[in-house]
This record gives structure tokens, C-alpha cells and sequence, in this order.
């Protein structure tokens, strides 16, 4: 079941939010915060079950009232018949657990981290006699999430990992085998709105059979790639979902995809490298490469392992091919970056002839390339009428980043400027380039070009037609 998290200054205020949270199974009224609580006005008329909590600030909670006072409430909403009431493992409140044991979750959150007691921390729950017991421990690693699993296995359990990297706790609760998940806007670490949950991440989807598939990046929970891949799944009748997973680094997305049985995955920053050195077989493209951005399970010479293709060179040309004034061949091209994207985008401009020249910050990494790929190093920062068209492979200009660029002021003497990076808007580095005559594009269009390409080549048929597309318009307008 998915539960929404509603919080407010206010009864008046938290009873709206309450009636809005249409998406979820139930609702936690959060009475910490509110000025005037009144517990009878939380449940009256409430129109789906609910979980009452006033979190103390000692458990990272906003109620600074007495103990007694907190008892009182949670003895009223016990009173008034609430479908659950939260009560704090650490709270002296045994009375309230010993009277109604079938409708006490027994918490314990931990803010810094995952204690080393935390299996003991469990049984000793179990023995308070409540009937829900809920973990909830901040993770910095995907595979500190595993140990929730072995909790919740033994029944009547909510699982939580905290933070960015234990959202794919909170998505795949049912693999987790959480009684229930929270969603909210962002009322605790790693929290989003439950209509995100059901929509964009096919919450609702994920079965026993159902296959996974994710994105693997440092800024996973800013990708479009999860609404695009999620509506292309449902629109065609494959049982998958795709998640977003940020890894601390890469072993440990491997020893977590091993785990969890992950069939695929998209690659992005920072990862193309290390995820092309992981995998067992690649294609003759990826090689020329040396880096991948999509990655799925195969089974080589009794092995279980990746195999590596790269979609970026396919999807980068293709928007290309529609706009760019004329032949490639003999265009100057000056490179942004050096990383996994530049190194694919460099592929495809070698292939149409072009004459390219790679600029970055670090000169090592440039060096790197030109020793690969064979192309020219150039100066940081770049010097004026010096291309034709220039590419951004740099992070600066996506995600939080929109007001950034490489290249901030121009000048803007080339022909065009395409820029990998995408979000709501127009990056700087578009704008500005547009302002002063050049054409210009972002990497929306890319995204989704190769977006389809790793859709086929994971499930061995087209992606639907213009679902992908749609759907991260539709998200970039909300």
C-alpha cells in the first residue's frame, strides 16, 4: 500500500491536505507542527485510512509539547477509532502499545545512518508486542538498503531507506517486502509526492515477476528517464518498471543489481567508463567508444554478467542530421567535456568526417581522448571563431544547473550550438547562443532518440511511437 504524508501549520490546513491525498491507500496525519491540534477534526469524515503521528523533535519530529501531552493525543486518536497510531520505539509509551497492539506502529528512525544493532533493533520491537513495527535509516549506499529486506521477511513490517539512495527501497516495497510505503513532498528524506509514485515510476506495477530496470547517476532523481521508460512499458503491456538508482559508486550499483536481480540499466554521469570496464561483452561500436550508457543482464560462458551497448552515438546524430546546415564533413567541432557523453559524441562526429577538437578543464582527460580517438586537444577556454558547431558534453546547464554554462557570454561566432544537457527552459548556454544568431538545440531530443534505441534493444521490439517523447514533455511542463 502506498501512504501520503500530510503536514500543516494548521487543523484547517492539515484536513485539506488530507482530502487531497486522492492517490494514496492511506494518509499519516502529522500532528507535530500543527498550532491547534484537534485530533477529532484529523479523523472526522477522513475518506481513507489513517495513520496518526506526532513525531517528537527528538525523533526528528516538530513537536516540542511534553510527553504527557503526547500521550493524550495518541490515547485520543486511539479513542476515536484511527486505523493506526505511530508511537516511537525510544517513547516510554508501553501502555498505549499494550492496548491496542493491532494498531500501534512501532517506529524508529535513524537520521545519521544504518545502526550496526539493526536486526537486533528489530526483534527487540517485535517483543513490545505491537503488531507493525517501522524501520526508517538513512543510506548512502544502495546496498544498505538490503539489510530492510531480511527485517521485513519476517512479517508485519515498513521498510525505509532514507535518502536519495534508498528511494528504490520506497518504490519496490513490494519487493522489499514492506507492509506499506510513505510518499509526501519531501516531509522526510528521500520523499515524493505520491501522484510521482503511481505515475511516473509505476509504483503500482511492481509484482513478484515484474522486471526491473534503471538509471544509474548522481543526479537519478532530476533524470527524465524514468517517466519516458515507465510510459513506454505500459503502453506496451511489458511488465517492468524502471527506477532511478543512485549508487555511491559503481561496485556497489553492481553488488545491489545482483541482489535485486536488475535486468538493465541506463548509464549517465559518472558512470560510462567504469560501466563499460564492468561488462563481459560489448558491441564493436561500444568498443570503438570506450564507454557504454546502456547496460543488460546476460549469462556468458556460465557466468551471470552485462553486456555493453552505447546508444548516445545514434541518438545525438539523429536530431543532428535534421537541423544542421549542411555536411559534416570538413565542419569545425569544438567538444565540451571529456567524459562517457563526449567520447560517444566524438564517435559520431569522426564517422561524418568532421574535424574535431576537444576542450575540458583537466587536461589529462583530454589527453585521454586524443590518445583514444585521435582527435586534436584544444584550449580551456575555448577561443573565438575557432568552430562551427560546438557541443556541451559538460554536466553545467542540466538538472539544477539550467543557469550555468561552459561557455558564459560566448562569443558565439560558430553556426550552431547543441547542448547535451536538458531541463525546463532553455540552459543558458542556449539562450545566450540563440541571442546572438546561432542555431542552437538542447539535449532533449537526444535523450529521447536514444532513449528508444535502449528500449528495443532491452526488450527486442520499437519502442510506442511518440510515448516517450510525450511523456517527458509532459513532465517538463508540470
Amino acid at each position: 500500500m502506498l501512504c501520503e504524508t500530510v503536514t500543516a501549520t494548521s487543523m484547517a490546513d492539515l484536513v485539506r491536505a488530507r482530502d487531497a491525498a486522492t492517490v494514496a491507500d492511506m494518509v499519516e496525519l502529522r500532528l507535530d507542527g500543527v498550532a491547534d491540534i484537534d485530533v477529532a477534526q484529523a479523523l472526522a469524515a477522513r475518506p481513507r485510512p489513517a495513520v496518526v503521528t506526532c513525531r517528537p523533535k527528538w525523533e526528528g519530529g516538530r513537536f516540542e509539547g511534553s510527553e504527557d501531552e503526547r500521550r493524550r493525543i495518541l490515547h485520543q486518536a486511539l479513542d476515536l477509532g484511527a486505523e493506526f497510531v505511530d508511537i516511537e520505539w525510544r517513547a516510554e509509551f508501553g501502555d498505549l502499545v499494550a492496548r491496542a497492539p493491532e494498531r500501534v506502529v512501532l517506529s524508529s528512525h535513524d537520521f545519521m545512518g544504518v545502526p550496526d544493532d539493526l536486526a537486533a533493533r528489530a526483534r527487540a520491537m517485535r517483543t513490545t508486542g505491537a503488531k507493525t513495527i517501522k524501520i526508517a535509516v538513512a543510506v548512502r549506499r544502495l546496498t544498505e538498503t538490503l539489510a530492510l529486506i531480511d527485517i521485513a521477511r519476517d512479517g508485519n513490517a515498513v521498510v525505509i531507506g532514507m535518502g536519495d539512495a534508498g528511494f528504490s527501497s520506497r518504490l519496490l516495497a513490494a519487493r522489499y517486502g514492506s507492509r506499506w510505503t510513505y510518499a509526501g513532498h519531501a516531509v522526510a528524506p528521500g520523499q515524493v509526492p505520491a501522484s510521482r509514485m503511481v505515475d511516473d515510476y509505476g509504483f503500482r506495477r511492481v509484482g513478484g515477476d515484474t522486471r526491473l530496470f534503471g538509471v544509474i547517476s548522481t543526479n537519478a532523481m532530476h533524470s527524465l528517464s524514468p517517466v519516458m521508460h515507465n510510459a513506454a512499458f505500459a503502453a506496451a503491456g511489458i511488465d517492468a518498471v524502471y527506477v532511478p538508482l543512485r549508487p555511491a559508486d559503481f561496485t556497489d550499483f553492481l553488488e545491489y543489481a545482483e541482489a535485486m536481480d536488475i535486468t538493465g540499466a541506463s548509464v549517465t554521469i559518472p558512470f560510462k567508463l567504469d560501466a563499460f570496464a564492468a561488462a563481459l561483452r560489448a558491441d564493436d561500436l561500444t568498443r570503438t567508444v570506450g564507454a557504454t550508457n546502456t547496460l543488460r543482464r546476460i549469462a556468458h560462458d556460465g557466468v551471470r554478467g552485462w553486456e555493453a551497448t552505447n546508444t548516445d552515438v545514434t541518438g545525438f546524430l539523429a536530431p543532428l542530421d535534421a537541423i544542421y546546415p549542411g555536411d559534416l564533413s570538413g565542419s569545425r567541432v569544438s567538444v565540451l567535456g571529456a567524459g562517457g557523453s563526449a567520447r560517444a559524441v566524438i564517435v559520431a562526429l569522426l564517422a561524418r568526417g568532421a574535424r574535431v577538437m576537444v576542450h575540458a578543464r583537466r587536461r589529462e582527460q583530454v589527453d585521454g581522448l586524443v590518445g583514444d580517438l585521435g582527435v586534436a586537444a584544444g584550449p580551456w577556454p575555448i577561443e573565438p571563431d575557432s568552430w562551427d558547431l560546438l557541443v556541451n558534453c559538460t554536466p553545467l546547464g542540466g538538472g539544477d544547473l539550467r543557469a550555468d554554462s561552459p561557455l558564459p557570454g560566448g562569443p558565439f561566432n560558430g553556426l550552431m550550438v547543441y547542448d547535451l544537457t536538458y531541463g525546463r527552459g532553455a540552459s543558458r548556454l542556449v539562450a545566450e547562443a540563440r541571442a546572438a544568431g546561432c542555431l542552437a538545440l538542447d539535449g532533449l531530443p537526444m535523450l529521447i532518440a536514444q532513449a528508444e534505441r535502449q528500449f528495443a534493444w532491452w526488450t527486442g521490439q520499437p519502442a510506442p511511437a511518440g510515448v516517450m517523447e510525450q511523456a517527458a514533455r509532459t513532465r517538463l511542463c508540470d
